[in-house]
């Protein structure tokens, strides 16, 4: 569900200081998203690219697969299909999953 090596790799590139600014800016620009995925049908795709990127970037593989995956379907016409509500319980469940080992990251080395 979370990529720790993405995750360790990320802390080690920019210092727990920098690590600890990316999750604060990571979890407050992707909940606003998220509050609202799926009822904005006109901006699902950028919306899902956006999630996909920030997911990436800090570890969330499995939720940012999911954002591919409906990327690719709005992409194609298909945004009906998008399994929002999936995506937002592997959200939450990724969340939960970080925010329960953060401190592993956060603290100075």
């Amino acid at each position: 569900m979370i990529d720790w090596d993405r995750v360790r790799e990320l802390r080690s590139e920019i210092g727990a200081d920098g690590f600890a600014e990316v999750v604060d800016l990571f979890l407050d620009e992707v909940e606003s998203v998220v509050m609202s995925l799926g009822q904005r049908p006109a901006r699902l795709e950028e919306d899902l690219h956006f999630l996909k990127g920030s997911a990436w970037n800090l570890g969330f593989r499995d939720f940012g697969g999911l954002c591919q995956q409906g990327e690719r379907l709005a992409a194609a016409g298909a945004g009906g299909e998008v399994n929002v509500p999936a995506i937002l319980e592997v959200y939450s469940e990724s969340k939960t999953l970080f925010m329960g080992r953060l401190a592993e990251f956060t603290e100075a080395a």
